[in-house]
């Protein structure tokens, strides 16, 4: 490791330009998305703003933690979906859900009144092609001027990347589970 010397001035300006929601992007084949985005969603929160989370690949009956965790401060989150893609009995009925809750979500950011919409593991039935990616993207874009939208998911469309403000991409190092180790609860769901 290399020691550094911690700056002692700013090493920027501070941006004039005019606040507005921001598309932001969480991709990559690294762990994080989606609890970045869940972060997200707690600050918004905690400062007293609206949020709405969408999970497209959950079931509507999930208990993971922060189903239970944002149930009790009040942040809804809504499984949309009959969980991934080798779990499901009938992939055909899995696109027709990944279709009405996209519905949903769309009404929910033309709407305009949550300051925060996450649209967690949205990537994936836009690349397996249950959702038009022209009109996602047209919401994206035409949606009201203060509201932000976090999406998650592996390699997002290229299109929704360039229209983005801000994406992260998370690179994975290494992973427990590679070594055998089992996913672990309250770390992992």
């Amino acid at each position: 490791m290399k020691i550094e010397t911690p700056p002692t001035e700013k090493r920027y300006e501070k941006p004039e330009g005019e606040r507005r929601g921001l598309l932001i992007v969480n991709t990559g084949d690294g762990k994080g998305k989606s609890t970045a985005a869940f972060g997200l969603a707690l600050r918004a929160h905690g400062r007293g703003k609206a949020v709405k989370i969408y999970q497209f690949m959950k079931v509507p009956s999930a208990r993971f933690g922060e189903h239970r965790m944002f149930e009790q401060i009040g942040i809804p989150i809504e499984g949309l979906g009959d969980g991934f893609s080798w779990k499901s009995q009938d992939l055909a009925h899995s696109a027709a859900l990944a279709r009405e809750g996209w519905q949903r979500a769309r009404a929910t950011i033309e709407a305009g009144e949550h300051f925060l919409v996450v649209l967690d593991e949205i990537t994936y039935p836009l690349i397996y092609g249950w959702l038009p990616l022209e009109e996602v993207v047209e919401t994206l874009r035409a949606r009201p001027r203060q509201v932000h939208v976090c999406l998650t998911g592996r390699r997002c469309p290229a299109e929704i990347v360039e229209l983005a403000d801000t994406v992260t991409e998370m690179t994975k190092i290494k992973h427990a589970f590679n070594a055998g180790i089992p996913a672990q609860r309250g770390i992992e769901d």
